[in-house]
């Protein structure tokens, strides 16, 4: 049971050191957008969807090898317990 309970925590911080760098850079191409648009005074919504998606899309490329190293390693965890 503590096995159990273990790979549980062990998923869920996973999850979230995997999940933080591209909401991170969600989150930074955002406000500098929405920065960008006040002093600009252009608040046109789809203005906002191009920069926050190449953000995304350049960290996945980036980190994309480390986070599928992670998902392997959690894998071979999960394997050698069982």
């Amino acid at each position: 049971m503590d096995a159990i309970t273990e790979l549980g925590r062990d998923a869920l911080l996973l999850a979230v050191k995997l999940s933080l760098p591209v909401a991170g850079a969600a989150a930074l191409s955002g406000a500098l957008t929405a920065l960008v648009q006040n002093v600009s005074q252009v608040h046109d919504p789809s203005v906002s969807h191009l920069p926050r998606l190449l953000a995304v899309t350049a960290v996945l490329l980036t980190m994309g090898p480390w986070m599928g190293s992670e998902i392997v390693n959690f894998a071979r965890q999960i394997w050698a317990i069982v």
